[in-house]
């Protein structure tokens, strides 16, 4: 090093040699890419960040930065080969299964006695069930014979919509 302008120093560069220090900061980069995937969860980033951890354990452990850049690569290659398509699979199973009354909700129905919310009166057949039923809409009142469908169920009574 030389000493600069005004007390600064300069940093004297031989390109023959690969002795530069490096800006390579596994542990931010770690960090950061394991908040993003936390933010993002695509799984996309997740195996970068472990990728930059294992690099920032071998370069805790003296390696330099040769080695580092070699298990950043090789590690987030095998996370991606074999864990994201497991990840992702992951990702796109089908919501559980509808149990109970919330089974019911979205289900065709066909009236069999007329439902009228000012009379409180009201029957449904739903899935070979009897049902009484009230309009969904106050106001709307149902003949018997008419196709519904479920909106919502409250305690022993559907509530049913054209």
């Amino acid at each position: 090093m030389n000493g600069g302008p005004a007390g600064g120093l300069y940093v004297r560069r031989e390109l023959w040699r690969l002795e530069a220090t490096t800006t390579w900061d596994p542990y931010t980069l770690a960090y950061a890419l394991a908040v993003g995937e936390m933010m993002s969860l695509s799984f996309f980033l997740a195996p970068f960040a472990a990728g930059a951890f294992i690099a920032a354990v071998v370069s805790l452990a003296g390696g330099g930065l040769a080695p580092s850049l070699i298990m950043f690569a090789a590690v987030t290659a095998v996370l991606f080969g074999l864990v994201r398509p497991v990840a992702r699979g992951h990702l796109h199973t089908p919501p559980q299964i509808r149990t109970g009354t919330a089974a019911l909700i979205g289900r065709p129905a066909i009236v069999l006695q007329r439902i009228s919310n000012r009379e409180g009166a009201g029957t449904v057949k739903i899935d070979g069930e009897v049902w009484s039923a009230r309009s969904f809409d106050d106001d709307r009142v149902i003949e018997a014979g008419e196709q519904v469908e479920v909106i919502e169920i409250r305690g022993a009574t559907a509530l049913v919509s054209e």
